[in-house]
């Protein structure tokens, strides 16, 4: 069984983090893709078993200064329509909302910090219940949002951000928050994203206490959605490989 992970990275320090660990117990071999660095139209769409779009500073369908987004929207709709396992964060969501048809946009406000999450219905039955707000506080950080795209579930909102997460069909995962952040590596963020910080007049201070208060229970509770969505996207395959 092929057990390599495609994460297409868009910032260095934007990485899978806590994530990666899940995937390396599980015997998943992890394979970064550097946006800038590789030609992702020459990559192989089908190839992993699982990929993963990960977050970055730029709008999502700003084709014309950023011409990797059509190269990398042209290799999701590929894995999409193939019907492979395929988890978009952050940039990475918003990239599978464009793919699916559904717009993207800037927010009316930027969203940086920790607020909870509230599950739908379905979020709630879902890995997401693993991150509900009762049991984990969430990092966010963006400044675009999208609508929900037709056919997909929504799972969970926030008073700024009604699509923070949504499922479509039984192996598209997108998540507009950040599950994956890890406190012993968030300093980077702070220096990376300076500016932004600064234009949304976030205090750096505040963020980074919140951060070591919320973020160790948050790497416990991401790791449990993710394991448990690897589970799910996983018993559909033994499923096909068992039929006689």
């Amino acid at each position: 069984m092929n057990r390599e992970v495609l994460a297409v990275r868009h910032v260095y320090f934007e990485d899978l983090g806590s994530l990666e660990r899940v995937l390396g117990e599980r015997g998943h071999l992890v394979r970064y893709l550097d946006v800038g660095f590789a030609r992702i139209g020459a990559l192989n769409p089908l190839a992993a078993s699982l990929m993963v779009i990960l977050g970055g500073p730029i709008n999502a369908c700003d084709d014309a200064r950023y011409p990797t987004l059509s190269s990398l929207a042209a290799l999701v709709e590929k894995r999409i329509n193939a019907g492979l396992p395929t988890l978009g964060i952050c940039l990475g969501a918003q990239v599978i909302a464009r793919v699916l048809g559904a717009r993207v946009y800037a927010a009316d406000e930027a969203e940086i910090g920790w607020t909870p999450l509230t599950l739908t219905e379905a979020g709630r039955t879902s890995p997401l219940r693993h991150l509900d707000g009762h049991v984990t506080s969430m990092l966010h950080w963006h400044g675009d949002t999208f609508d929900l795209p037709e056919g997909a579930t929504r799972l969970a909102s926030t008073p700024l951000c009604e699509n923070q997460a949504f499922s479509w069909g039984n192996h598209v995962l997108g998540l507009q928050c950040h599950p994956e952040v890890r406190a012993d590596r968030f300093e980077p963020w702070l220096i990376g994203h300076a500016a932004e910080i600064a234009h949304a007049g976030v205090d750096v201070n505040a963020l980074r206490a919140a951060t070591a208060k919320h973020g160790p229970c948050l790497e416990r509770q991401a790791s449990r959605m993710f394991g448990d969505w690897l589970d799910s996207i996983d018993a559909p395959a033994a499923s096909a490989m068992n039929r006689p």
